[in-house]
């Protein structure tokens, strides 16, 4: 685990070379945290072709890319890893902390903090944790629905949140992260992490009864910091390596190494996180079925049917596989702005990024689509060389490793940067890393033993049912197409859609 560990994060610059604000390195690149970095310059602007010098003089349209080969036609399951919808909201969730891109400024900015801080739980600002902590025993506010814990409504925390003017006062709440109103999946984990956040507390304050609010507070908020970062490394990224060696977080194995305990998000890591394949297009919960249309905005599906019971659904539905064609239509839209914005970046093309981490870029277009002369020839007809393919689409359509969530491009990637992240993190350090900063052995031993099955089995009423990342061999899933539903077609051509 210590080599693997080196390994990883000796690949990512630190500091870093590069940002989006400058095509070169300036002193910004350093202190501008309101700018992503970048593991690659941007491609210069004086060169004969987007892409450098290979491939057209015009790129493909991305709503052309976008249907062609990334729109689904029929739900395609992850029937090889069984990841389910829980481990999908988890991502959506999770990266949300540090993927905080400010559109209004562009897709190279960010108001992110740029780590592991739970900031999606605690708000981002100091005023908008004000907003949701009581100021009583360092917890934060909620309500009782029916003897459950649930994040607070608006009107007793006014904060900023995105609400489409179709949702109804009452099924607004006050959340850590303006968009998490989004999905009932982004508030299940806002509803755990809260419930966490005030149980601990109870736990501090029970340990040290002469400790303020505040020092409750900020000792819960280490805590939670710690739990996350544990079943992240141990269960989350073990998912989606699908390998045999278990993965182990120890802060220690690192503390004879030269490591940076600071953390910079790179824009290549944000964009290769659009992870919207994993959405299935209907939702199934307690014998409901429940459409996009009917999901979206609409939290209080979980106090209809129960913290317990929708968890328990969630764990046992089958998500989206990764690959081409399996984008579903509300989020294609994001695909195709994705697209947009690699092109503002100037992004390098796939096959640079595969030299820069390490891996031989590809050939040919019939190795990038492992075998499909069709999609192959299609993708020659749009980009003209292989060396002009773009990064985040390149990857989009990329097949997942056999037992692997993920392709070997993601995973290089992504666990590149994932680890650099959490292990530069400052509780990991030699002067955090001790059972003071937590509150002592108590708190500490939450850190370095918490699960994701302890995490919502401790904070659920009764019996908390299936917790998992992926569906059981065992367990039937639900969200498979039925049987004889139409297969993919393969798209329309170039010129038809111009």
């Amino acid at each position: 685990m210590r080599t693997l560990s080196k390994g990883y994060t000796g690949k990512v610059d630190s500091p870093p070379l590069y940002h989006t604000g400058h095509d070169y390195t300036t002193w910004d690149t350093y202190s501008d945290r309101s700018s992503y970095t970048r593991a690659l310059p941007p491609v210069p602007a004086d060169c004969p072709t987007p892409m450098g010098t290979k491939g057209r003089k015009e790129l493909p349209s991305p709503e052309y890319l976008a249907q062609t080969f990334l729109a689904r036609r029929t739900f395609l399951p992850d029937t090889s890893r069984r990841t389910n919808v829980l481990f999908g909201f988890t991502a959506q969730h999770f990266t949300h902390q540090f993927f905080k891109t400010d559109f209004k400024k562009g897709p190279g900015r960010t108001w992110s903090d740029h780590s592991v801080d739970m900031g999606h739980v605690y708000g981002e600002t100091t005023e908008r944790q004000h907003q949701l902590r009581t100021f009583r025993d360092g917890k934060l506010k909620y309500q009782l629905v029916d003897g459950e814990m649930f994040p607070p409504g608006l009107q007793d925390a006014p904060v900023h949140m995105l609400y489409p003017p179709k949702v109804p006062e009452e099924k607004r709440f006050a959340l850590g992260h303006e968009f998490f109103g989004l999905l009932p999946g982004l508030f299940v984990w806002s509803t755990v992490w809260l419930r966490e956040h005030n149980r601990v507390c109870d736990v501090m304050k029970d340990l040290h009864p002469d400790w303020d609010d505040e020092r409750l507070f900020q000792t819960a908020r280490l805590i939670l910091i710690g739990e996350n970062i544990k079943f992240v490394i141990e269960e989350y990224v073990q998912h989606l390596a699908g390998k045999n060696f278990q993965l182990l977080w120890d802060p220690e194995l690192l503390f004879e190494e030269k490591v940076q305990y600071q953390n910079r998000i790179f824009v290549e890591f944000n964009h290769l996180y659009h992870w919207h394949a994993l959405m299935p297009d209907q939702f199934h919960i307690d014998g409901t079925t429940y459409d996009m249309e009917d999901y979206l905005y609409n939290s209080h599906i979980v106090l209809k049917h129960g913290f317990n019971a929708t968890v328990d659904a969630m764990s046992r539905q089958i998500a989206g596989r990764f690959g081409p064609r399996n984008i579903g239509p509300v989020n294609l839209k994001v695909a195709v702005e994705t697209i947009k914005a690699g092109r503002k970046l100037r992004m390098q093309s796939l096959n640079q990024y595969r030299k820069r981490f390490g891996m031989p870029p590809y050939k040919t277009f019939l190795e990038l689509t492992a075998g499909d002369a069709e999609m192959a020839a299609q993708l020659e007809e749009a980009y003209g060389d292989i060396d002009a393919v773009e990064l985040y689409f390149g990857w989009a359509i990329e097949n997942p490793m056999p037992g692997s969530v993920l392709s070997q491009m993601f995973v290089r990637m992504g666990s590149t940067f994932a680890f650099t992240g959490t292990l530069s993190n400052p509780i990991c350090s030699p002067g955090w890393w001790k059972p003071s900063t937590f509150g002592g052995e108590v708190g500490f031993n939450l850190v370095k033993t918490t699960t994701l099955k302890d995490l919502f089995c401790r904070n659920m009423n009764g019996p908390c049912g299936l917790v998992s990342f992926a569906v059981p061999e065992d367990v039937e899933p639900t969200g498979l197409p039925k049987e004889g539903a139409a297969s993919q077609d393969k798209g329309t051509s170039q010129n038809e859609e111009l």
